[in-house]
Parts: structure tokens; C-alpha cells; sequence
């Protein structure tokens, strides 16, 4: 019987384990692992803490609602991968997450009748300029030149 009980309350920190932050990052990491830890941790604090949103009563709102910041979170920890990843494979995939998931969040707000426009620029992009007349989607460009210079 005492095993059982020791067993029981043993077992979900061990199960929970993973879901856990560390406060801190070791004391023997770089200058630039400890900027992009603290970076990350930012982005997922801002991720969950925007994903608590109220519900309205219009669960396809509320999706919305709870899925941008969600998006947007993949979208941060993206850009901290293009600012400080040195492999160019996950850094080609950081690229095609942040265009994917911006095209996600349009695509979610047009779909519950919101304009897709009013949607921030990607912290990739500088802030919008005036455009010649021409066809033009606006919020669905990047220029991704000043993260890829190293």
C-alpha cells in the first residue's frame, strides 16, 4: 500500500516533466545561447499568456481568437531561429514557417470576416511603405534580407 502511494505521487511530476520551463538558463552558456533562451522564453510567455482569451460565445472567434497568437508565437520563435540558428536547413524551414503561418492567421481572420490586412508586418519586416499603383496583397510580403545577414 505505501508503494502504491509513493508510486502515485511520483509519477506525475515525471509525467509533467517535459511541460516544465527551466527558471534559468546553465551558467556555462554563451552570450548568444542566453539571448536566444531568453528571446524564446519571451515569445512562449507572450504566446500562452495572448492565448488566454475570453470567450465570446462564438466558438469560431474564439478559435480564431486563441490560434493567432498561437501563429504568431511560431512566427517569433521563427525569427529567433533566422537571428541566431546556424543551421541552413532549420533556417530554411524558420523561413517557410513564418510565410505559412502568416498566410494561416489572413486566412483565419478572412474567414471569420475580418480584414486580413490588419494583421502586424512580421518582425522580419521593415515598417510598410508607400506602394506604386499595381497589383498588390498587402500584409503578404516579406523582406527577410536583414535576418539573413549574419
Amino acid at each position: 500500500m505505501a508503494a502504491r502511494i509513493l508510486v502515485a505521487f511520483a509519477v506525475p511530476p515525471l509525467a509533467f516533466a517535459h511541460e516544465s520551463h527551466p527558471a534559468a538558463p546553465p551558467a556555462a552558456v554563451s552570450t548568444e545561447e542566453r539571448a536566444f533562451l531568453e528571446e524564446n522564453e519571451a515569445a512562449m510567455t507572450k504566446m500562452m499568456n495572448d492565448m488566454a482569451a475570453k470567450p465570446t460565445g462564438d466558438v469560431d472567434r474564439d478559435f480564431v481568437a486563441m490560434m493567432t497568437p498561437h501563429h504568431q508565437g511560431a512566427i517569433d520563435m521563427a525569427v529567433i531561429e533566422l537571428r541566431y540558428g546556424k543551421n541552413e536547413q532549420l533556417r530554411r524551414i524558420a523561413q517557410e514557417i513564418i510565410v505559412d503561418q502568416m498566410q494561416e492567421i489572413a486566412a483565419m481572420k478572412l474567414a471569420i470576416g475580418e480584414p486580413a490586412t490588419d494583421t502586424t508586418p512580421a518582425p522580419t519586416q521593415s515598417p510598410p511603405a508607400p506602394v506604386a499603383a499595381g497589383p498588390h496583397r498587402p500584409g503578404m510580403q516579406m523582406d527577410m534580407s536583414n535576418v539573413m545577414k549574419k
